[in-house]
């Protein structure tokens, strides 16, 4: 059987994101733009009313409540009416789940929030740190969580980040993430990992992170990949502008998939599952054709 992915598509509901700040600020466009991404074969749809981009200056809590609620609550009711499924797997088209809603939040607040509008899983870049009654909400609610690893904060991690070995200071940080969100009483098969590409990392980091993948699939979770037009990608192939930079996502997209990521953050949802699946369907050595990625029923 090939290996089995989801992808997770980005809704930026801010002002302020490096790559699409500003067009999905309202809520009427970041839920079109959501239910797009479910057509084109999003299983999760990750809502975020805060930048993380680096430099970039927190928000209140109020603010990002304004910002998401009423996106995840529309995309909610949407999915819910129209009944949307996703496939799974690349390779069986019959293995199929409902569309799922991710909060891109540190905030427990703006969590329990999201999570009563209709999430079911917390992004979190601090990895519980941000939030002391962050780990008690999800542990609560039975929501999925992901834990990234950030060197620092957004407004600093990018200032001259340095490592002893960083897949092995990564791998550590999340190993003891893990330890503590379970100790939290997160269950384990709940917990998502990310290595926080770009985030308090340069390029050779980043691509020291991507050749040795595998050593943080070890850690027996699913590993979350973020790729997607970050500026590393730029810097390699020259691609000033982050609309320029699909072909690089694609690419360490498909390299992490071979070294065992099985989630992928994404803007660009459907170039993502057509390599995705392509690629997959090549290490697992079957295919099926598919020519549609949600199914909705009415």
């Amino acid at each position: 059987m090939s290996p089995a992915f989801r992808l997770m598509g980005i809704v930026n509901v801010t002002p302020d994101s490096f790559s699409d700040g500003g067009h999905f600020l309202q809520a009427e466009a970041a839920i079109a733009h959501g239910l797009k991404l479910i057509d084109e074969g999003a299983q999760l749809v990750d809502v975020g009313g805060e930048s993380t981009r680096p430099g970039a200056e927190p928000v209140s809590a109020d603010e990002e409540l304004r910002r998401i609620l009423p996106v995840i609550e529309g995309i909610t009711a949407e999915v819910t009416d129209r009944s949307v499924t996703a496939t799974i797997t690349p390779d069986n088209d019959n293995a199929t789940t409902r569309v799922q809603i991710s909060i891109d939040t540190s905030k427990a607040s703006v969590a329990r929030a999201a999570l009563d509008a209709g999430a079911v899983l917390v992004n979190d870049v601090t990895a519980l740190r941000g939030d002391p009654q962050m780990a008690s909400v999800v542990a609560e609610s039975g929501a999925e969580c992901c834990l990234m690893h950030m060197l620092g904060e957004p407004r600093t991690m990018q200032q001259e980040p340095r490592y002893e070995d960083v897949v092995d200071d990564v791998k550590a940080f999340l190993l003891a993430r893990l330890e503590y969100a379970v100790g939290e009483g997160i269950a384990e098969d709940r917990v998502l990992l990310d290595p926080g590409i770009g985030f308090g990392k340069t390029v050779a980091h980043n691509l020291e992170l991507l050749r040795r993948l595998g050593e943080l699939v070890e850690l027996g979770r699913p590993v979350v990949i973020g790729t997607s037009r970050k500026s590393f990608l730029g810097h390699l192939a020259g691609a000033a502008e982050s609309s320029q930079r699909l072909a690089g996502t694609l690419a360490t997209n498909v390299l992490a998939l071979e070294r065992g990521a099985s989630v992928f953050r994404v803007h660009d949802v459907a170039p993502a599952r057509e390599a995705l699946t392509v690629a997959a369907a090549t290490l697992g050595e079957r295919w099926t054709a598919s020519s549609q990625a949600t199914t909705r029923t009415t």
